[in-house]
């Protein structure tokens, strides 16, 4: 007898309670232990993914609406084994996929769940009894109760799933076709808001960029070997201790190393919990390690001179009998590593990496938390002896789709390299010796010290949200300690440090602030040149550049504003550019309400005339013309190097508060001038004059408004 199956390929049979969750073509073969079964009362998407970074996450049955479980799970299923056929794909376009990966998996079951929660809230108790009119009344229902548009067509979008994937089921329910999929969407979406993804999240700050990037290279440029050495030690002291055997010789060793401690009232070796909450205990592991002695030997002798009290009385260090080299202001560190803080420091270690990786790079931060030892090796001289840069290579996942356009979980290498500056290339180098060879630089593994875990893969990003606020925390108690006011980082001003904002902050430094903090924290100079125009000079203008051309236009748009408003208010402005930005920002209400997308962003920086970039660091506005530009060495033409002003360039404007400015830079330099040695002195009051005389010029030159109309 033929079957339904067999008759359409499309349709499959209906699984029994044993029959595996994922079929055996899906899975990825390391994680197919966790395969789950159709009857099991929650099922594991693990096996879809080989993404380091992805949660293994699971659907769990009891999230349901109980009447609605048989029919939710038979449709999941089905979505999970089977695709949509392509002529249903086609007639719509590219709005849906034939498979989801595994996180949208998640996603749109659980928008199913929250669907069936509403449905029983009408008094429907089945899918067969979902019409129309019913999921109309809960389209409206979305677009009343979520201000994102985004989100709500995503639940569009999963509804309509669940509708085609009803269809190709053993045993559909005939749920209605949802009105959206036929009439299409906006009626019920909200107001459409001007950006998105990326986009729309807030960089972060540059004084909490700049201090928190400057304690992350140092802790890998100063502080790691210092680090690895002490973790290499306690290792050590850790695998005596649990080898020691109690013998007469290990008896004495304890005694000659407590008794005198005791006889002087001195402090004894202790630790506390992580949160120094608790009593304060005796560091037996590091003692054993130190002395040989077993752990049987310390506890008689604890009991037998009372050591447990002593040492909540006077509690004390346990320095490691290792070399501190790191320096800070010419000064170590350290004077000695603890054994009770090398866990701890080798976590902002690992912190410390990905910060710099994250911000330096571009990369998003599952790429990241993809990369692997050896993805950095050192370049080869060519056949003329020159030496390359160094290249990363490793894994995209967003944007990776197979043959039939669905989203491929487990990425593909990139075909393009990044290319690594010297810190990131420092950054490698740490977590290549904290990870197995060929390992994931940030297994979980390797970095789970505090909590060990069971699995395989990398930390999570929830996590290294989270070590990056303590990180935060450990770097402002550190500056603290060595008298270090100036480079405490501050809490943002848009929340915590999540790793989605370090790609965001890169785009916007490039574009708004190329002398600025954080560039000073490391000196990269030209990072347009270096990380994105070198860097992706043989492909399309995507990922990092289309951010920084998006953040160079709403840069230019906050200036053209800014400059129309000044000149409104009767403010005038100086330089050789003077009257083409006095034009150019009468059309300032032409930015207000644009869109601003990868697109438009790249339509207006082909227009010189609307482009007007602020530099606060050389106190001037460049109007930017190609052709008249004095800053171009590096060969970049799209946008004006504002680290490499040049005097007496054709596009250079000045404003009133420009010349205010450099009239207050001047008297600093003066007061600075009277506490220096003469000759230095003589500079500064030398360079406080020139600065003068540039206001007086703008004072002499100004035009307004009205005189340029």
């Amino acid at each position: 007898m033929t079957t339904a199956a067999e008759l359409d390929p499309y349709r499959l049979p209906l699984p029994t309670p044993t029959t595996p969750v994922i079929p055996g073509h899906l899975v990825i073969e390391h994680h197919a232990h966790l395969n789950s079964q159709y009857g099991d009362p929650a099922w594991s998407t693990a096996p879809l993914t080989d993404k380091p970074s992805a949660v293994k996450a699971a659907i769990h049955w009891s999230n349901c609406t109980l009447e609605f479980q048989d029919e939710i799970r038979l449709i999941t299923w089905t979505m999970i084994n089977g695709q949509l056929r392509p002529t249903y794909l086609k007639e719509r376009g590219n709005r849906m996929r034939s498979r989801l990966g595994s996180t949208r998996t998640i996603d749109t079951v659980r928008h199913w769940f929250h669907f069936t929660t509403w449905l029983t809230t009408q008094g429907i108790t089945t899918l067969i009894g979902c019409d129309a009119a019913a999921l109309h009344k809960y389209g409206l229902h979305l677009r009343d109760s979520h201000p994102g548009r985004k989100y709500v067509e995503r639940i569009l979008g999963a509804l309509t799933r669940l509708w085609a994937f009803d269809q190709l089921s053993a045993r559909p329910t005939g749920i209605a076709r949802p009105p959206w999929d036929e009439l299409g969407a906006d009626d019920y979406l909200p107001a459409a808001t001007s950006t998105g993804g990326e986009n729309a999240i807030e960089p972060l700050a540059e004084q909490t960029m700049g201090p928190l990037l400057v304690w992350a290279i140092r802790m890998i440029d100063d502080f790691s070997a210092d680090i690895l050495a002490a973790w290499d030690e306690v290792q050590r002291l850790r695998n005596r201790a649990r080898t020691n055997r109690t013998t007469p010789a290990s008896r004495a060793a304890l005694a000659a190393y407590l008794e005198p401690l005791l006889a002087a009232d001195a402090p004894l070796p202790s630790w506390m919990n992580q949160d120094r909450k608790g009593p304060v205990r005796l560091a037996r592991q590091y003692i054993c390690g130190l002395t040989g002695a077993s752990k049987l030997v310390i506890a008689q002798f604890a009991q037998e001179h009372d050591v447990l009290a002593a040492v909540q009385r006077r509690p004390g260090p346990c320095p490691l009998d290792t070399t501190v080299s790191g320096r800070i202001n010419g000064k170590p560190w350290r004077g000695r590593i603890d054994f009770t803080e090398t866990t701890s420091l080798m976590r902002h270690l690992g912190t410390a990496a990905f910060v710099v990786l994250s911000y330096l790079t571009g990369m998003r931060p599952e790429e990241v938390l993809g990369l692997r030892a050896g993805c950095c090796p050192d370049p080869l001289p060519d056949g003329e002896g020159k030496v390359g840069r160094h290249l990363i290579r490793g894994h995209e996942y967003k944007t990776v789709k197979d043959e039939d356009g669905n989203h491929v979980p487990s990425g593909s290498e990139r075909e393009v390299p990044w290319v690594a500056i010297a810190p990131v290339v420092n950054a490698i180098r740490v977590l290549e010796r904290m990870v197995p060879e060929s390992g994931l630089l940030f297994d979980h593994q390797a970095h789970d010290l505090l909590t060990p875990r069971a699995g395989t893969g990398s930390l999570k990003t929830d996590a290294l949200c989270n070590r990056i606020e303590d990180f935060a925390v450990w770097a402002n108690e550190e500056a603290a300690t060595h008298s270090l006011p100036h480079e405490t980082v501050p809490p943002d001003p848009h929340g915590n440090i999540v790793t989605e904002r370090f790609r965001r902050s890169l785009a916007w430094h490039i574009a708004r602030r190329p002398n600025g903090l954080v560039a000073l924290a490391i000196q990269y100079g030209h990072l347009r040149t270096t990380m994105v125009s070198e860097g992706y000079a043989s492909r399309s203008r995507d990922g990092i550049h289309e951010l920084v051309d998006m953040e160079t236009v709403l840069a230019v748009a906050d200036t053209v504003s800014d400059l129309h408003d000044a000149l409104e208010a009767g403010e005038g402005v100086s330089g050789p550019a003077a009257r083409r930005a006095i034009r150019t920002a009468n059309q300032a209400p032409r930015f207000a309400g644009t869109v601003i997308n990868a697109i438009t962003a790249r339509r207006l920086l082909a227009n010189d005339s609307e482009m007007i970039h602020d530099n606060p660091q050389a106190l001037l506005l460049c109007h930017y013309r190609r052709e008249q530009a004095l800053c171009h060495r590096d060969g970049v033409k799209d946008t004006p190097s504002l680290d490499h002003c040049v005097p007496g360039c054709g596009n250079i404007v000045r404003t009133d508060q420009h010349a205010a400015r450099i009239r207050e830079r001047a008297d600093v330099l003066d007061k600075r001038a009277v506490h220096t040695p003469q000759p230095v002195g003589d500079r500064l009051r030398v360079n406080a004059d020139k600065l003068r005389a540039i206001a007086d010029h703008h004072d002499r030159t100004r035009i307004t408004l009205q005189e340029a109309s």
